[in-house]
C-alpha cells in the first residue's frame, strides 16, 4: 500500500530579501515583518555576552535581539543570552517550547487589543497563464508566455483570534487572479493608438521594431514594465479594496516558472 510522503519544514527553502537562507517559516515571517517595518537586521549574527561567551542569535536589530525557539537547545541559549546581554531580548516560537520560559512578558505582548496576526494562502486555483514583452531586456524583448502561481499573505488586527476566514480570503484572491488569466501584459507607454476594440502596441526594441494590434479584452495595460514584480504590485492594488478593514498589509508572491519569482509586501491605506 502506497503512503504519502511526510513533508517537513526542513524540506522547504526560505530565503529573505537579503538572500539569507532561513531555517523555518517562523524565521521567514519575522524577516518579512522587520522588512515591512523598515527595521534593519542581521540574521544569524554573532554576539559577545557578559560572561565572555560568543553565541549566534537569530535576529539582531538596533532595538534588540529576537531568538526563535524551536527546541530545548534554543530555550537554553535564550536563557543564557537573557542573563548575559545588556539590552532587549525577545523569544518567538511554538507554545510548547516558549511556555517553558519564565519571562513571559518577553515572548508575548498583551498591551494591544486585538492582536496583530497574519495568514497565508496557497491554492492550485491561484495560478494564471499570461504573455508579456519586456522591451528593455534583450532576452525577454519578444512575445513570450509563462504559467505563474500565487501565494498571498495578509497581515492585520485579529478579531476573536481570527484575521480573515480562509474561505472568504480564498474567494477574493481567486477573483483577482482570474482577472490576470490568459492576458497579454504590456507597459501602457508602448500604446500607439486605440479604437473601440483594439490597442496598437509599438516599440523599437533590441530585436527590432514591434507593431502589434491586440484585442482590448485580452490585454492588460500596466503603469510600468510587465515584470513579475510589477504584477505582484498590481495584484495588491486589486486585492486591497476587496479586503476587510482589519487587514493592514498584503504580501504577494508570484512564481514565474520554477524556483524564481517575486515577493512584494505593501501597507494598505483604507
Amino acid at each position: 500500500m502506497a503512503t504519502s510522503p511526510t513533508i517537513l519544514d526542513s524540506d522547504f527553502k526560505y530565503i529573505d530579501k537579503k538572500g539569507n537562507l532561513l531555517r523555518t517559516r517562523t524565521e521567514l515571517t519575522i524577516a518579512q515583518m522587520l522588512t515591512f517595518l523598515e527595521e534593519e537586521y542581521e540574521y544569524n549574527s554573532e554576539i559577545s555576552l557578559k560572561n565572555g561567551k560568543k553565541v549566534k542569535v537569530d535576529f539582531k536589530t538596533s532595538k534588540g535581539l529576537i531568538e526563535v525557539i524551536d527546541g530545548k537547545d534554543d530555550i537554553k541559549k535564550y536563557n543564557e543570552i537573557k542573563g548575559n546581554f545588556e539590552g532587549k531580548v525577545m523569544a518567538v516560537g511554538h507554545p510548547k517550547y516558549t511556555a517553558q520560559i519564565k519571562e513571559l512578558e518577553d515572548i508575548v505582548f498583551y498591551d494591544k487589543t486585538p492582536q496583530t496576526g497574519s495568514i497565508f494562502l496557497e491554492d492550485p486555483s491561484f495560478s494564471f497563464d499570461y504573455a508579456h514583452i519586456l522591451p528593455l531586456v534583450e532576452k525577454c524583448s519578444i512575445l513570450h508566455g509563462h504559467t505563474s502561481s500565487v501565494m498571498v499573505e495578509l497581515v492585520g488586527q485579529m478579531k476573536e483570534n481570527l484575521l480573515v476566514d480562509f474561505g472568504v480570503a480564498k474567494k477574493i484572491i481567486k477573483e483577482v487572479v482570474n482577472i490576470f488569466d490568459h492576458k497579454f501584459f504590456i507597459n501602457e507607454k508602448y500604446l500607439k493608438k486605440e479604437d473601440d476594440s483594439h490597442f496598437q502596441i509599438q516599440f523599437d526594441g533590441p530585436k527590432g521594431m514591434f507593431d502589434l494590434q491586440i484585442p482590448k479584452n485580452t490585454t492588460y495595460l500596466l503603469q510600468g514594465e510587465a515584470t513579475v514584480e510589477n504584477l505582484s504590485s498590481e495584484i495588491i492594488k486589486l486585492l486591497a479594496p476587496k479586503l476587510p478593514p482589519n487587514v493592514e498589509a498584503v504580501g504577494v508572491y508570484i512564481y514565474e516558472g520554477y524556483n524564481k519569482g517575486s515577493h512584494i509586501i505593501s501597507n494598505i491605506s483604507k
